[in-house]
């Protein structure tokens, strides 16, 4: 079980147009926090902040909750935005520690949903 945070259904048909997906399979549904926590976590401050692409297929968006990028794991909070046929979701965490992201400026003003997934 892993707990965090899910993107409405609303809100992540806004940002699919306004952040249209690079590759065939769209994710774009929710922050994780953690693997095996069984409490919820509260509804943060959460903004876009960033974008990271490795450029051939894997995207995602970078996401600040309560002013901070920076994951308890060390890791970056982010959305799994799309990804070609070959990769896992998991791999963004890589791509990130990695390659690193691009600010977006302004931020973008998210709404999230505490959710376990």
């Amino acid at each position: 079980m892993v707990t965090g945070w899910k993107l409405p259904p609303d809100e992540r048909e806004l940002l699919l147009r306004r952040f249209p997906p690079k590759y065939e399979n769209v994710i774009a549904d929710h922050v994780t926090l953690r693997s095996g926590a069984r409490d919820l976590p509260h509804k943060p401050d959460a903004r876009i902040v960033g974008r990271a692409d490795d450029g051939s297929s894997l995207e995602c968006l970078v996401i600040e909750l309560d002013g901070t990028t920076d994951r308890p794991d060390g890791s970056t909070y982010h959305i799994t935005w799309s990804l070609g046929a070959e990769r896992k979701p998991i791999e963004s965490n890589a791509m990130l520690r990695e390659e690193g992201w691009k600010p977006i400026d302004p931020p973008v003003p998210v709404q999230l949903e505490p959710a376990r997934f």
